[in-house]
């Protein structure tokens, strides 16, 4: 109850929907930056063979930097070749699937 003296302030139904809507906003906001959301960054693809890579990327997965494609030739020389074909340059997603690079050249699943 409120004093005799006390005047009562109209208040809008606005002013308590205003009032509602910045509460929600404060608490989703809390939520996302407490954990609440989903997560920033996904895993990288991790593929079980270079066929699967390579419907994807025919030119395989590549280092961040990697230029050349180095094949060791029979006698044992090593040459540096152009990629072939379009390769993804992702140093993430190459290290998930680093086991299918078998020269470990940089380039995984690669054209030579």
């Amino acid at each position: 109850m409120l004093p005799e003296h006390a005047e009562r302030i109209p208040v809008s139904t606005t002013t308590f929907a205003r009032t509602r809507v910045a509460f929600v906003a404060i608490a989703v906001a809390a939520g996302l930056t407490l954990g609440g959301g989903a997560p920033a960054f996904a895993a990288p693809k991790t593929y079980a063979n270079c066929t699967e890579v390579q419907k994807s990327w025919s030119g395989g997965i590549a280092k961040k930097g990697v230029t050349v494609n180095k094949v060791t030739k029979s006698n044992g020389t090593v040459e540096k070749r152009k990629l072939k074909g379009t390769v993804k340059t992702d140093t993430a997603l190459y290290n998930a699937n680093a086991k299918l690079d078998r020269d470990k050249d940089g380039i995984a699943c690669e054209k030579s």
